[in-house]
């Protein structure tokens, strides 16, 4: 028996240093194992070949019962490992997510905060990015890498060459595309598993209250107070949550704007736009070019937040990052009764 066991390991060996596959090697074993169970049944009891392989066949077919069930048990538990994993990252609707997905989202899975459960609803997520430039771009990059099943994206803009210095979702090649069609290349390449809205056009009082009762939540990267205050009314009005970013030199600031649950919104803390001069647009005053990447990331991490029920967002909070000194401040947000938009009078 044990001259047999070590034919086996050495036809295992040859076969594993010329390169053969795993498949053909356990072929080549159990040729060997049914030859000389063969030989077992075939031949008288006092057979040399008999007695210099285990005499008795009894032995081999103990030995055979046992690697089946060893086979079967594995199978087993691979089957149960899928069936959980199936069921612990399946969609409602849309079935188990596939090998590559769990892959490429498994940096989450293992996050305790997220989880299967929670990459299953970034998976059905529903989120608008309202502009795809210097904090939309990075926003969306990110959303898309997480994993957001469905994201819309509405911007009325081309890009331009004095976007690629912060705005790096574009390229070179693609100045004079719409940005929204721009980044609808860019995240489809990134990850062919979610699905781009594209909408052409400016976020306008036709549109907005249809638009964004499509999706779960808002992300607001424009650069003008006409749309801001837009955003924030129709974000309200839907009770859909709205991330609001902006940027201005070297400082950029973030919250969730939120107030059915809780929270103040946008108008709460801005009333009304400042006059002429005193909030110069990043073409006037400049703007660092990795800073909206800094603060557009973290809008993405407020909204898998979100999404997820992970951690605590900034509702009822500001967070300011100064990129030139390094250092960033919370400050805490409070609703006015008087608001137009969410108040008691709104």
């Amino acid at each position: 028996m044990i001259l047999v066991l070590g034919l086996a390991a050495a036809l295992w060996g040859v076969g594993a240093m010329m390169g053969a596959p795993r498949a053909v090697r356990l072929n080549m074993v159990l040729l060997l194992y049914v030859a000389v169970l063969a030989l077992h049944l075939v031949l008288p009891d006092a057979h040399p070949l008999r007695l210099a392989t285990g005499e008795s066949a009894a032995l081999w077919l103990i030995l055979g019962g046992f690697v089946v069930l060893v086979l079967a048990y594995r199978w087993g538990l691979r089957r149960l490992k899928a069936r959980a994993m199936g069921e612990q990252a399946a969609p409602p609707s849309g079935g188990p997510m596939t090998e590559v997905e769990l892959n490429r989202y498994s940096r989450h899975i293992v996050l305790r905060e997220i989880g299967g459960p929670g990459q299953v609803a970034l998976k059905n997520a529903r989120v608008l990015v309202v502009g795809a430039g210097g904090l939309g771009a990075p926003a969306l990059q990110y959303l898309a890498a997480a994993g957001v099943g469905t994201l819309g994206v509405i911007d009325a803009d081309v890009v331009e060459g004095s976007n690629l210095q912060r705005q790096v979702i574009h390229t070179d090649a693609r100045i004079g595309m719409p940005k929204v069609f721009s980044a609808q290349a860019a995240l489809e390449a990134l990850n062919p598993f979610i699905t781009v809205r594209p909408y052409h056009r400016r976020f306008d009082a036709d549109i907005a209250a249809e638009l964004v009762a499509e999706y779960d939540l808002v992300l607001d990267g424009t650069d003008n107070f006409d749309t801001r205050y837009l955003v924030n009314r129709t974000a309200v009005a839907a009770g859909v949550p709205l991330i609001s970013g902006a940027l201005s030199q070297w400082e950029g600031q973030l919250s969730v704007f939120d107030p059915a649950r809780g929270a103040p919104c946008y108008q709460c803390i801005f009333p009304q736009a400042p006059t002429d001069g005193l909030a110069p647009s990043c073409a006037e005053a400049g703007v660092l070019g990795p800073l909206p990447g800094v603060v557009g990331a973290m809008m993405a991490v407020e909204a898998v937040k979100l999404l997820t029920n992970a951690g605590t967002p900034l509702r009822g909070e500001m967070l300011i990052y100064d990129a030139l000194y390094g250092e960033s401040r919370k400050i805490t947000l409070a609703r006015r009764g008087d608001c137009p938009v969410c108040g008691d009078k709104g």
